[in-house]
């Protein structure tokens, strides 16, 4: 009897076999795409998120009270340059930064715009947020009235490296000023604000511009990892308004929502293929061996032992799908990570929304965990109606049926 048992579990087997690894193959590339989509979308929002950080508000920000309402010169941090030392003094502070900023109206020739002005210290930008690699063209070099402009603001002026402009606004005073300077780069930070309306400076010599002192400024940039860092600037300057950055940039943890969804209905989408894919395949499979199943019932073979046999096959399956798809997929998100998805031909579009035409991916390791666990509860749950036909069998019927 058991020779029979053996005869019938090896009849159709390349059938089986290359069902199984139709399915194996089918859940593989599935997964590989999905971790691929995940790593892009991550990678966008990473990106776009890094840079706002670097070139903006940093980790944390502290203004005057009044000043993000009505962003006027008079809104200044006095004691900035002893605050800037007292921070960087504070457990795990990475650098601060002092921006001098004020709005007005860049003009040449032929075309004028609403535009701002911010002073910066190169030096300090550097360590604080790698300045340099924002550089799209020309050379970082604010001697002798330089300035750089955002690529945006560059397109609406129409001027190119060595244009000059004009920059008109109120000092503090209030008096109206003007100033000539010479464009000598121009940047694309990809944060949207700065990339339509600014133009950088030297902040030592738009302090003199503006009539302020050199200990002053509008705006104090902290990059830090310490996640108390924040409740403690909170407590400490109390006086003035320390925000964090996604206080001040409420539409970065939209995005950062959304990612999240768009993340969430690519995984449902595969992991419901990964269990069609599976429960397809498991549900022919038996189908082909009723009577086997039949005749192990009817020789005395608990049922339990049967549904064990079956659900290890559809774990089988599932395992080897994912560490399939897991090794494609390590493979795939290495190389975006490395070299990125080139989306040249959409840099215009891309840019205007803040991203760059390359976009590269990040991993995580949570991408393979969560996966791991989907597609092994997919395998698990895609046996439940098979087992449930096994165990209505009538041994006695089936093996008549089958003669």
């Amino acid at each position: 009897m058991y020779k029979l048992i053996i005869k019938m579990a090896w009849k159709n087997s390349f059938l089986r076999i290359s069902r199984t690894l139709l399915v194996i193959t089918m859940i593989a590339v599935s997964m590989s795409m999905m971790l691929s989509i995940q790593g892009l979308y991550d990678g966008m929002t990473f990106n776009m998120l890094d840079k706002n950080k670097r070139s903006g508000s940093g980790d944390i920000s502290i203004y005057a009270k009044e000043y993000r309402i009505d962003k006027d010169i008079k809104h200044i941090v006095k004691n900035a340059q002893e605050i800037k030392e007292e921070i960087e003094q504070m457990q795990g502070v990475k650098a601060v930064v002092l921006r001098l900023k004020t709005d007005g109206l860049a003009a040449t020739a032929r075309k004028s715009s609403f535009a701002s002005i911010n002073g910066i210290d190169l030096a300090d930008e550097e360590r604080f947020g790698k300045f340099s690699e924002f550089l799209k063209e020309g050379e970082i070099d604010l001697k002798k009235r330089g300035a750089l402009i955002g690529i945006e603001l560059a397109k609406t002026l129409k001027v190119r490296v060595g244009s000059k402009l004009i920059f008109s606004t109120q000092n503090s005073t209030g008096e109206i000023n003007s100033i000539a300077l010479r464009i000598r780069a121009i940047v694309q930070t990809t944060n949207i604000t700065l990339d339509t309306n600014a133009i950088f400076v030297d902040i030592k010599y738009l302090h003199k511009f503006l009539g302020t002192a050199s200990s002053e400024a509008t705006q104090i940039a902290i990059m830090g990892d310490d996640e108390k860092l924040y409740e403690a600037l909170k407590i400490k300057y109390s006086d003035y308004d320390v925000k964090s950055f996604l206080e001040l940039q409420p539409m970065m943890k939209q995005m950062q929502d959304l990612m999240v969804i768009f993340n969430s209905i690519t995984f449902f989408i595969v992991m419901g293929v990964v269990f069609i894919g599976i429960f397809g395949v498991m549900y022919v499979s038996i189908l082909d061996r009723v009577r086997e199943f039949g005749i192990m019932l009817g020789i005395g073979m608990q049922y339990k032992y049967i549904r064990l046999q079956i659900v290890f096959e559809a774990i089988f399956v599932g395992f080897f799908g994912y560490l399939s798809g897991a090794i494609l997929g390590l493979i795939l998100l290495i190389y975006l990570q490395d070299y990125g998805m080139d989306l040249s031909s959409f840099s215009d579009a891309l840019e205007m929304w803040g991203y760059e035409a390359i976009i590269y991916g990040t991993i995580k390791v949570s991408y393979f965990t969560t996966t791991f666990a989907a597609i092994i509860l997919a395998s698990v749950l895609s046996v439940i109606i098979p087992l449930a036909k096994i165990k209505k069998l009538n041994p006695i019927e089936v093996i008549k049926a089958e003669k």
